[in-house]
């Protein structure tokens, strides 16, 4: 299974990250694929960590992370290139509430 914090970390350019996007829909089919066979419940995530399970749901948890980091927090500081920023908040579209 492919790393995609270490893959959002490194994006820098456009083809960086459209290589973190291709891997972050390989990783939704994964965990897709992993749901059909064995269901997780239906209170927590799934198999690969997916809180949002309809692209409604990860684009607004995309967005209200995005948000909520623009300054950086304690644990989060924003990375001055855009692309790895914009890597970051797709990414947090998989796990934020």
């Amino acid at each position: 299974m492919t790393d995609l914090r270490a893959l959002a970390d490194a994006v820098t350019d456009e083809s960086s990250f459209l290589r973190f996007v291709a891997a972050l829909a390989a990783d939704w089919e994964d965990e897709r694929e992993k749901e059909r066979a064995n269901p997780s419940s239906p209170y927590g995530p799934g198999a690969n960590g997916w809180q949002n399970g309809s692209i409604s749901a990860f684009l607004d948890a995309a967005n209200a992370w995005g948000a909520s980091t623009r300054a950086g927090t304690q644990f989060y500081t924003p990375p001055e290139n855009p692309w790895c920023r914009c890597a970051h908040i797709l990414l947090a579209g998989k796990f934020y509430e």
